[in-house]
């Protein structure tokens, strides 16, 4: 389907995109800056997220319970998230509520206050979040892959940064962090739902047109090394033994990106896939296994995990291992991969039905290009991939070489999992 997407970019570079869905009742709307955890230095490692917690603490002309009141009185909702690349505040509501939504989130945006009490107390907020995120194992699993993979660089580090760099974070560091990058350069705001764009640009340049000019960040590219897989293990005393392997890919711009989103789904992003049908279905190691792709400016990866009994890990590792070794010598069938083409498609027809998924689809499309991609044209570039194309990437992604694992449970014995996986 084409969705009537427009596009305006603001003098001082700000850009607002909407998409009309005249069928729909509620509207959403996204603030994104092109902000995240790559690049900050280590010293400064999770103030973007810090900096997404703090613009919910109140501005001049509303408190923090003014804030949420605002549009959960209005029967919506609020939220916000950080990424490695950027960070997002969004929200949804009745559509004729959309100028109460611009101006809360523009209020939050633009005059938060970082009072210091709010950022004493905020740094309480994360250091609690960050050991929540310890305290499961499954996340803790994917923070050790995210090191293993990227050691030493700014995408090996967690988005929340640590209880140490939080709680070194001064006042003047975070205002200042904030100030540089959220300016017209970095700023998207992605609006959807049954609205005009001219009306949508009215609400909102007015707003905008206070953000200096400003320039996007650089960052760091990534280098990863080659050599035998890499291992992170945590020990630790759980039901579970969960296991997050990961290989080095590539970035979003490389046209074979398409081939490795397929490969990903026939590998296991559904029941029909073949680590769920070979793991769970047919041995009963797992609950849950699954597979997923990272996609960023220069570099990517695809991921693999899942949650088992440690009497089962050796046996899993090495049936997921045969798996990837048998997608590297033999190619899919034509019949797999219609199936696998079929699912991503209408996985992503079906979101872009919602208002809040067109959002996203808007701001990671113009971050990531420059501009919003059009459903058909994804359409088009999955079903052009053959079963060739997919056999050549697994072959170039699923080399040991590029791999790395990360397992938190009751297992302690790393040179011998070392020795599966070599």
């Amino acid at each position: 389907m084409e969705y009537p997407y427009r596009l305006t970019k603001l003098p001082n570079g700000a850009r607002i995109a909407s998409v009309e869905m005249p069928y729909m009742k509620s509207v959403s709307l996204g603030f994104w800056a092109a902000i995240g955890g790559r690049h900050e230095t280590a010293r400064h490692s999770g103030i973007s997220h810090f900096i997404e917690h703090l613009l919910f603490k109140g501005t001049k002309r509303r408190t923090a319970k003014k804030i949420t009141e605002s549009v959960e009185g209005l029967g919506g909702y609020l939220n916000a998230f950080t990424t490695e690349d950027h960070t997002c505040y969004y929200a949804k509501a009745a559509a004729q509520h959309l100028p109460q939504l611009c101006d809360v989130i523009a209020d939050m945006y633009l005059d938060s206050r970082f009072e210091p009490a709010e950022i004493e107390r905020e740094r309480e907020v994360i250091r609690e979040e960050i050991l929540m995120y310890r305290d499961h194992p499954a996340q803790h699993a994917q923070e050790l892959l995210t090191e293993t993979m990227w050691p030493g660089h700014p995408l090996g580090r967690a988005l929340t940064g640590t209880v140490e760099s939080i709680g070194r974070l001064k006042r003047a560091e975070l205002l200042g962090f904030q100030r540089q990058h959220y300016n017209g350069a970095t700023t998207i705001v992605t609006v959807a739902g049954p609205v005009y764009h001219d009306r949508v640009v009215e609400l909102l340049t007015p707003l905008l047109a206070r953000l200096p000019r400003g320039r996007a960040p650089r960052f760091i590219r990534s280098h990863p090394d080659r050599g035998t897989a890499k291992l992170s293990l945590f020990t630790q005393e759980t039901e579970q033994t969960h296991l997050a392997m990961g290989f080095h890919a590539f970035g979003r711009a490389d046209e074979r990106r398409f081939a490795l989103k397929l490969l990903s789904v026939i590998l296991g992003e559904n029941m029909s896939s073949r680590l769920f049908q070979k793991l769970r279905e047919r041995h009963g190691f797992c609950y849950s296994v699954q597979s997923s792709m990272v996609t960023l400016a220069d570099t990517g990866a695809i991921q693999i995990s899942a949650g088992l009994d440690a009497a089962n890990l050796e046996k899993a590792v090495r049936m997921i291992l045969r798996e990837l070794e048998i997608l590297c010598h033999k190619a899919p069938g034509r019949l797999e991969l219609k199936k696998a083409q079929d699912y991503t498609i209408g996985q992503t027809l079906m979101g872009l039905e919602s208002t809040s998924n067109q959002i996203m689809w808007m701001g990671e499309s113009l971050l990531g290009y420059n501009r919003v991609l059009c459903p058909v044209e994804m359409e088009r570039k999955l079903l052009a991939v053959t079963p060739a194309d997919i056999q050549r990437v697994a072959c170039h992604c699923l080399n040991r070489v590029r791999l790395g694992v990360a397992i938190v449970g009751p297992v302690k014995d790393e040179a011998k999992i070392r020795g599966w996986l070599s």
